[in-house]
């Protein structure tokens, strides 16, 4: 069904040329600063870890005394700061910056601010009370602290994951119901059988903020939700928006949430396990010294810069596993989507009018997929509408 049909919305592109050099251009500079961000925390955490986090645990304790607590809450509060100052330029570059200069973002410079002292209020207090619960476990569970974490780690994702859609996600965009009654009727034909509710399905206004489009699954249990971008619902055709929309119902299909929480559950537990192994050899060794009353040294809150090294390795490790299972699953509901819908011509219509409007870099180095990307390039994903 043609998109010039559709008044109001411009007809999508019957091809996908090739990326163009500018479009190029842009995801080596957003690539660029991505990559001296991590190498900047990287390297701080690492000199930190190794040299200079006695002292700072020395001078932390001269101003709040012996307290494990509150050592550990100065000291949490130094490492996280620290690491935002180092990287915040960057941070700026990248996400402002460069968006203004090619034409994707809405964002006031005032309310990129705002934004970053809301990340602040919302992250900081939430990042404490999981930093203090960690250590709760590290220095009262025994040798199998690091079990007992594990499973600590899984409530708390139980929790965000029926939180962050109700309470924390609001705080940073408008979230209204899909209000369009004919759209509404669509999507309930394709969410029919699936045990996803169509009163899940809301208009994320993105549009204050950002000219790319988007959407996602997201929340647990009642609170379950799939968000469309208005920036999305406002450019694309209805059969386009089915496609979109039938590929978020693949996630609930395919049951991807809860995979993703079993397999971070098995990766959490090797994660602590890996902290419990390094500090327990490493952190005397590097002059953490235990505590006074008797406690090991690597449950020293002091150490906590070569805690936080350790679990940053571990994650860079363990970045392209994660990213080939997440195009894994991406692909699965890309298939899912043409099947659901039978709408082909509206498929690759809708992923040719994302590429144009996200400035999509389709043709990426296959290096730059395997090591950085959670999405299948989108000309790999115009191929799926012709297979079969």
């Amino acid at each position: 069904m043609s998109s010039a049909a559709t008044p109001g919305i411009a007809p999508s592109p019957v091809d996908l040329p090739p990326t163009s050099p500018e479009v190029k251009h842009y995801h080596r500079l957003k690539l660029t600063a991505g990559i001296a961000s991590f190498l900047l925390s990287l390297g701080f955490l690492g000199i930190a870890a190794i040299v200079f986090g006695p002292r700072i645990d020395q001078t932390v304790g001269e101003w709040v005394g012996n307290n494990r607590w509150a050592r550990l809450a100065s000291l949490g509060f130094f490492y996280a700061a620290a690491l935002q100052v180092l990287t915040l330029p960057l941070d700026f570059w990248s996400g402002f910056v460069l968006e203004h200069r090619y034409e994707l973002s809405n964002q006031s410079f005032p309310q990129w601010v705002w934004k970053q002292i809301k990340g602040y209020l919302v992250g900081g207090p939430l990042g404490l009370l999981l930093l203090c619960g960690f250590y709760a476990f590290l220095s009262y569970s025994g040798p199998a602290w690091w079990l007992w974490a594990t499973a600590g780690w899984l409530l708390v994702t139980l929790v965000l994951g029926r939180l962050i859609p109700v309470l924390i996600l609001p705080l940073f965009y408008k979230v209204t119901p899909v209000e369009d009654a004919s759209l509404g009727e669509r999507l309930q034909r394709l969410a029919a059988g699936t045990g996803l509710n169509i009163q899940g399905v809301y208009r994320l206004h993105l549009s204050a903020e950002t000219r790319k489009a988007n959407a996602a699954l997201t929340g647990l249990g009642r609170t379950r939700r799939v968000l469309l971008g208005d920036t999305l619902l406002d450019q694309f055709t209805p059969e386009e928006v089915e496609v979109v929309f039938a590929h978020e119902v693949g996630h609930h299909v395919h049951r991807h949430l809860p995979k993703l929480i079993a397999i971070n559950v098995v990766l959490a537990a090797a994660g602590f396990w890996l902290v419990d192994l390094v500090l327990g050899r490493a952190a005397q060794a590097l002059g953490y010294a235990p505590m006074s009353d008797g406690t090991s040294a690597f449950k020293n809150p002091a150490a906590l810069p070569l805690l936080m090294l350790v679990l940053m390795v571990f994650g860079l490790v363990l970045a392209p596993a994660l990213n080939a299972l997440s195009r894994f699953f991406e692909r699965q509901c890309d298939r899912y989507a043409l099947e659901r819908t039978g709408r082909p011509d509206a498929y690759r219509s809708a992923f040719i009018k994302l590429a144009r409007i996200n400035k999509a870099d389709a043709d990426p180095h296959p290096l730059i997929v395997w090591l950085f990307d959670d999405h299948p390039p989108i000309r790999e994903r115009l191929a799926m509408a012709g297979e079969g």
